[in-house]
């Protein structure tokens, strides 16, 4: 049984399918077939009237920005409503979204647990074309690499690295967190202490303690404005 925060998301492909529904009704029943019973709670539905071929889809992109926000997994009524490009269902990973298709349900797991290993293979492949590459290269005696020894040099790449990695969790955090607080401020919370009881009353954790508080949205807006 479903247990947990989901968002689901509809698409159909032309905008008649969409002023008459045909197909939406069809795919709301199967997510609703899919989450009867357990502990769940549908945070959100997102319709999108879109081509599958094409993978720049803003109303996905809100989707899993929800997801995000609420940790919640999204939730589909056929693999096929995503795309059928395998990669782009692997960026669902990078996307840092769990999903799940009504009609496989195994399929957040085994699809793109598939789909990673074939890109792992190609990624593999790519190395080892390049160490042939450079063995090579060794063999017609050329000179490879520079100065293997400074350690200290290869600590502090790591940690800018680090840094780096963790500055731009935060600024693509405060990017999802932006149209929800404008929404906040229009509607009339005009203090930091309001917006974090309201970010708290709509269940959207922090990013650490899990509970917002004045200094953790000062941040965000400041991000935000960065």
């Amino acid at each position: 049984m479903a247990a947990g925060q989901f968002v689901s998301y509809l698409r159909v492909s032309t905008a008649q399918q969409g002023r008459s529904g045909l197909g939406l009704e069809a795919q709301r029943q199967a997510v609703a077939d899919f989450l009867n019973g357990g502990q769940w709670q549908l945070v959100a539905e997102v319709v999108e009237i879109e081509s599958g071929k094409r993978s720049d889809r803003l109303k996905l992109a809100e989707a899993l920005r929800l997801c995000r926000l609420h940790n919640a997994t999204l939730v589909i009524a056929k693999l096929d409503r995503l795309s059928r490009d395998a990669h782009f269902l692997l960026g669902l990973e990078k996307a840092g979204v769990d999903f799940v298709a009504a009609d496989m349900p195994s399929a957040n797991r085994l699809t793109v647990g598939i789909m990673a290993m074939v890109a792992d293979e190609e990624r593999r492949m790519i190395s080892k074309r390049t160490k042939d590459a450079l063995a090579a290269a060794k063999a017609r005696g050329k000179k490879l690499g520079g100065n293997r020894g400074n350690l200290a040099m290869i600590s502090d790449k790591g940690r800018v690295a680090s840094l780096a990695a963790r500055q731009a969790k935060a600024q693509s955090r405060a990017a999802d967190l932006a149209p929800i607080i404008e929404e906040l401020k229009a509607s009339g919370a005009d203090s930091l202490r309001q917006i974090a009881a309201e970010l708290n009353a709509r269940g959207i954790r922090a990013a650490r303690s899990g509970t917002w508080s004045k200094e953790q949205v000062r941040r965000v807006l400041e991000r935000m404005t960065a």
